[in-house]
């Protein structure tokens, strides 16, 4: 390999030859992209085997993170940064000619995510590792990942997301480890050598799962673990006789298609469940064989692994891990549960009842026969025992694992796991007091909160290395390795004049970078002076992008009809995907561009404000804008959002908040001081008791506050419909015919003069500054360095790895 520039020049020219035939001035861009890449995996490669080495040699215990997605970006840089061989690839590819940025801007965001559920798993991942610990991931290898965003006649349509067409450097197929995955079939008993019954799946659909490992480097510390991609071939031995072999691929290909098919469709619902059902069964079975090749049997399975199933969408792991160890084992139920309750632990995601997971009966009893025998066990011996607890009635009906024809994947998993996380204080609370405060009243030992972070390293340290340089300018370098206890000594640097004006400094040739980029995406130009207003994340109706658009629709109208009005200047920057089943979200993203047509293209009104929307949000766009906001639209409706992590990004960035009291903005709010931020709104509780008391009308608002009546009656005649006053009905009928679920028009007047007061904050530069280096300065709580310190602290007691690195 390659230990300095030198050694890198000849490298990166020998490789070019022995691959492609072609010296360094004749070679194309992919090419040397490629060699990179390469490069930079098996530089990897000697820290993952010593890692790798060492949790045999010593037996660790070891974590396995199971998530249906995550949400990478792009791993060139960050790989090389956290193995510190940045400075020599750059300076020794700028020798050759060649500027490392355009070999980076080669890379394609790995399809392997979608919303911020993807991206806090890749944060975890580069903390895991950078704090030594082994653990892995476990997801699909999606072909072709969520979709490609575009915008076309102003709507929003989805384009595959063609990620690995130039293939993906950094993964390593290995089939050595492939096994074999058995879909639907019969259940049947069979007489086992010994003379004892076992139960076995007969006529099953086999499908070889073959894993692709990604290198995942921790920050210079030696370590590397493995995010492992699953993917789906025709089985060796098994191929199916009721089918044809056409079929046959066609079912395969639809496993690793795409992350999250339409579940609009019974098809795309039974998708789901197999996706789900393929990617746990294939990470135990590995798991299993393994551990029984090394140890003889899985009695010490729980001791040497820790699983967290990240959501609902993995926790068919709970009966798979049952159905493994006593059909394919031999273990009895008894000597099984005892394993599989201490292997497991569970982290929820939303407080809200109508999204957790539930599987109709007939789907798995369909999909895994055994597997449904085992769930109808579960819940059997579940009921027995809340029998001898004389627990009856609405708590025992709400606790059900199995209750009107609907398997409760989360009901099944409190009642397994060993630990049930929340991801935010208020989340966690909210959990505990209302989504399952029964299981809580049963199991409070179970519950436990982790706050979620996000990685310092790629969101503030590569994302922003101006702000990054100030920084270690003035308090060191020990903040890289650990944020949470130093960067808190950046505060005190928040009335320096001249560090106030370094930061604004750095603040604004952020923005005149992604007002560069904007120009050059989209032709059209964006004031870099303006403040930049930036709500970035997934199109849901709780996290109300529509009361940011209605607050814009209601300044457009003011400045159309009092032309001696005047406002801050602002650039609302929007980035968000909609599902593409999630007609109502789309019809959103319809109603924000139509809005951006006419607001950018009046003279009136974009001397004032204009609109972005950029297509096909993802984590390198993040990284762009991130650094470049001034303002940090958080404002979901309290209660609504476990946690968000946008807040922490932006937070780290020195964005100021504007949000409600929901998720992790509570403890931003806590942190860096409610005075530098801008908080408003309504409180869960008072949300939950307009909710039970049914006290909230939304035609209230409407007769009684003449912009909100203005603003809901632009949606049939506003310039944005282009004379069609059908076109965005659906909007004006989701809030006024619908009770205004997420209570946008409620928290309206509240959000208008809250940004009001932003504005205020921003206009006073000293403030804005002062506010801005607070921000960056007390987030040290959110970095997921801290998070995972908890988890393994409380739940996955993970050893450190130190292992001997060789040249």
């Amino acid at each position: 390999m390659f230990d300095n520039k030198k050694d890198f020049k000849e490298t990166f020219e020998r490789r070019l030859v022995e691959k492609y035939g072609r010296t360094v001035p004749d070679s194309h861009i992919t090419e040397r992209y490629d060699i990179l890449g390469e490069m930079v995996r098996d530089f990897a490669g000697r820290e993952w085997r010593a890692s790798r080495e060492e949790i045999l040699d010593k037996n660790r215990r070891q974590l396995i993170y199971f998530s249906m997605e995550f949400l990478m970006g792009r791993l060139l840089t960050s790989n090389m940064q956290n193995l510190g061989i940045y400075e020599v690839a750059r300076d020794g590819l700028s020798e050759l000619g060649i500027d490392i940025g355009e070999l980076e801007d080669m890379e394609s965001d790995a399809g392997l995510g979608n919303g911020g559920l993807g991206r806090l798993a890749a944060c975890f991942l580069d903390s895991i590792a950078s704090l030594g610990y082994p653990g892995h991931g476990n997801t699909i290898r999606y072909e072709y990942g969520f979709f490609r965003q575009k915008f076309r006649h102003g709507q929003q349509i989805e384009l595959p997301d063609q990620w690995l067409s130039n293939g993906f450097v950094f993964e390593v197929r290995k089939p050595k480890h492939a096994v074999e995955v058995k879909f639907y079939g019969e259940a049947e008993t069979f007489i086992k050598p010994n003379g004892e019954y076992g139960l076995r799946t007969r006529n099953a659909t086999c499908v070889r799962a073959v894993p692709y490992d990604v290198s995942i480097p921790g920050y210079r510390n030696g370590v590397a673990n493995s995010l492992r991609l699953w993917s789906a071939e025709p089985s060796e031995h098994h191929l199916p006789t009721d089918q044809t072999f056409e079929s046959y691929l066609q079912t395969l290909k639809e496993l690793c298609h795409g992350l999250y098919p339409d579940d609009s469709t019974e098809h795309g619902r039974m998708l789901r469940l197999r996706q789900q059902y393929f990617l746990v069964s294939a990470g135990l079975q590995s798991v299993m064989r393994s551990t029984n090749t090394r140890y003889g049997n899985l009695d010490k399975l729980a001791d040497l692994y820790v699983f967290q199933l990240n959501d609902t969408h993995p926790i068919l792991a709970i009966p798979e891990a049952m159905r493994l160890l006593m059909d394919e084992y031999g273990y009895g139920w008894d000597a099984a549960w005892e394993i599989v309750t201490n292997l497991f632990a569970y982290t929820n995601h939303t407080v809200m009842p109508e999204a957790l997971e539930k599987w109709p009966e007939n789907y798995v009893r369909q999909l895994a026969p055994r597997v449904y025998m085992i769930i109808e066990e579960i819940n059997r011996r579940f009921n027995i025992y809340l029998n001898e607890k004389g627990i009856g009635g609405a708590e025992r009906y709400a606790m059900q694992i199995i209750k009107d024809g609907q398997i409760h994947m989360t009901n099944m998993a409190i009642y397994t796991v060993f630990s049930v996380n929340g991801v935010a204080k208020i989340h966690t609370d909210i959990l505990k007091n209302w989504t399952f405060k029964e299981f809580y009243e049963l199991f409070p030992t179970k519950f436990n909160n982790k706050t979620n972070g996000v990685t310092h390293r790629r969101w503030l340290m590569y994302a922003n290395p101006r702000l990054s340089a100030l920084i270690s300018s003035k308090i060191g370098e020990k903040w890289k390795t650990d944020f949470e206890h130093e960067i808190g000594k950046f505060s005190a640097f928040a009335d320096d004049p001249a560090v106030q004006a370094k930061v604004m400094e750095i603040k604004a040739e952020n923005k005149r970078d992604f007002a560069a980029f904007v120009q050059k995406a989209y032709g059209f130009s964006i004031d870099p002076d303006s403040v930049f207003d930036v709500q970035i994340k997934r199109l849901h109706a709780y996290k109300r992008q529509l009361l940011n658009l209605f607050h814009i629709i209601h300044l457009y109208q003011k400045i159309k009809e009092d032309p001696s009005f005047r406002m801050t200047p602002h650039t609302y920057i929007f980035g968000a995907k909609a599902a593409p089943s999630y007609v109502y979200a789309k019809k959103i993203i319809e109603l924000i561009l139509a809005v951006a047509k006419v607001v950018n293209n009046d003279p009136d009104v974009n001397k004032y404000m204009r609109i972005v929307f950029v297509e096909n949000y993802g984590v390198s766009l993040a990284e762009l804008i991130i650094p470049a906001a001034d303002l940090s639209e958080q404002i979901s409706t309290a209660g609504k959002e476990a946690s968000g992590t946008s807040n922490m990004k932006l937070m780290m960035n020195g964005a100021v908040t504007i949000g409600t009291l929901d998720g992790a903005n509570i403890e931003i709010a806590d942190f860096a001081g409610e005075e530098n931020e801008v908080i408003f709104g309504l409180k869960a509780d008072e949300v939950q008791s307009m909710v039970d008391n049914g006290t909230y009308s939304p035609w209230d608002v409407y007769n009684s506050d003449m912009r909100v009546k203005n603003i809901m009656d632009s949606l049939f005649s506003g310039p944005w419909c282009e004379g069609d006053q059908n076109r965005f009905r659906m909007i004006f009928d989701e809030i006024m015919s619908r009770n205004d679920q997420f209570f946008v028009l409620a928290d309206f007047a509240a959000y208008n003069a809250a940004c009001e007061r932003a504005d205020e904050l921003y206009q006073d530069k000293k403030r804005w500054a002062h506010a801005s280096i607070m921000n960056i300065g007390q987030s040290g709580y959110f970095t997921s360095d801290r998070t995972i310190a908890e988890y393994n602290r409380d739940i996955w007691r993970l050893g450190e790895l130190q292992p001997k690195t060789t040249k």
